[in-house]
């Protein structure tokens, strides 16, 4: 009795137990607890290096099954090809992409917004005004308009946009009826965005976002750039490759034009060093570019120190400028920017020579000496002082040989016949480079010291 007892305290313990612990494991297996949202910064200007990061960002995503992809973006915009190349990506995503507009979406920044599945804004904030310019602020030539224009259009297309509204974002031509007259570009408010339908919603914070996309802050896994993400960024600008160039060309030609290796060599071959680190971190430089722009250096060098008739330096010149231009995200602009930088360090060169002079490796190949007609265009010194110096002869004279006179080793002919080694002379004729010395006789030995 007393073990069927025990026997039901154990069923009963067991009941117990099960009927807690499955419903909590059922909980913990629900995946609408576990679901993660990736919030990622899409802010400050559009370029190569912010592509890279986004695509990180997008990998993390896809690897960690995210549900959703929020890009909070403030950006002025940037660099043409590298907004379609994120645009590209958010298309390819296979994640919900929402763009989150905290600021502004200006020029690239709303061709971004415009690819991606939901637009979100906050008040006060826009989105517009997409025409494109050159590096000088100028506008772009018609083509470019055109082109720009028509992947706007494509871009809203893709999402159920207005695409006409998109395309005036960029071309002055176009005329929207109640929204654009001709001659003004589109940029639309929080609420005009939301009004016209190229945006789903308005939102006062990042809470408001979160209920949209049907998560919460747990959820929320933030991608934050690495500092070689953030150096690529830096040095992938437009605006900085061409201080990186003039900084480099600046500090080789210092050292090239002043003697030894010093500060103004490390600095302009880091300035190139971090260019090309940097490209390569965006993912734009590879190894040849490295080896190239080594092998430049080197060609260089060897026409300084061993002239080849111009052939090594123009050889180094045209390996420096394809390792410089091939590392950059739009060629025709690495290399107009590399042959403007390196005409400014030529006019600085030639303005730094007429000032101070010629000086270090380069000083042995210029010819410094100017001859004079009173020196008769003789390419060495002549022997006219040594008339009627005495001395010895250092070997047999046959008639030629070698004396020590006035403590030099002198190339001399005798008078005439032979004369032994150690014997004195005297110089009696000096014909340029032709010394005739002849037997110095008792009288004459003594009147002067011998020259040793």
């Amino acid at each position: 009795m007393e073990q069927m007892s025990r026997a039901g305290l154990l069923l009963l313990l067991c009941f117990i137990t099960l009927t807690t612990v499955i419903p909590v494991v059922e909980a913990d297996s629900d995946p609408s607890h576990s679901q993660a949202v990736y919030w990622i910064p899409l802010d400050q200007e559009v370029e190569q290096g912010l592509a890279r990061f986004l695509e990180r960002g997008f990998q993390e995503a896809d690897e960690a099954g995210a549900e959703a992809i929020i890009l909070e973006m403030d950006t002025l915009g940037g660099d043409v090809e590298a907004a379609l190349e994120i645009g590209k990506l958010l298309r390819s995503s296979d994640i919900p992409v929402t763009v989150y507009i905290k600021g502004e979406a200006i020029s690239a920044g709303s061709y971004i917004a415009l690819n991606a599945d939901q637009i979100l804004m906050t008040p006060g904030s826009a989105m517009g005004a997409a025409e494109p310019r050159t590096l000088t602020g100028e506008k772009a030539d018609p083509k470019a308009v055109s082109f720009w224009a028509s992947n706007m259009r494509a871009a809203a297309e893709a999402q159920g946009r207005d695409p006409e509204i998109a395309a005036g974002m960029v071309d002055r031509n176009l005329e929207i009826k109640g929204l654009k007259k001709k001659g003004e570009l589109v940029s639309l408010s929080a609420n005009q965005a939301v009004q016209w339908k190229m945006a789903d919603q308005m939102v006062k914070g990042d809470a408001e976002v979160l209920r949209f996309v049907d998560a919460s802050s747990s959820d929320v896994v933030r991608v934050d750039q690495t500092w070689s993400e953030k150096l690529a960024r830096f040095v992938t600008s437009p605006y900085v490759i061409p201080v990186l160039f003039l900084i480099g060309l600046a500090g080789l030609a210092i050292e090239i034009f002043t003697p030894g290796f010093g500060l103004p060599g490390l600095i302009g071959l880091s300035a190139f060093g971090l260019y090309f680190f940097g490209h390569y971190l965006a993912g734009l430089a590879g190894v040849e570019n490295f080896v190239l722009f080594a092998a430049g250096l080197i060609l260089l060098l060897i026409e300084i120190f061993v002239p080849g008739f111009g052939i090594f330096g123009i050889l180094g010149l045209v390996s420096l400028a394809v390792a410089v231009v091939t590392a950059a995200a739009d060629l025709v602009f690495g290399l107009a920017t590399l042959v403007i930088v390196l005409l400014l360090t030529v006019v600085g060169v030639i303005i730094a020579i007429r000032h101070f002079g010629l000086r270090g490796g380069l000083k042995r190949l210029v010819l410094h000496s100017v001859q004079e007609n009173a020196t008769g265009y003789v390419t060495q010194p002549g022997y006219r002082e040594l008339m009627g110096k005495q001395g010895k002869a250092l070997s047999p004279l046959r008639p030629s040989g070698t004396a020590a006179i006035e403590g030099s080793r002198v190339d001399v002919v005798s008078e005439g016949g032979f004369i032994p080694p150690h014997t004195p002379v005297k110089v009696v004729d000096v014909e340029g480079h032709r010394v005739v010395v002849r037997v110095l006789s008792e009288s004459e030995k003594g009147t002067e010291p011998e020259s040793r």
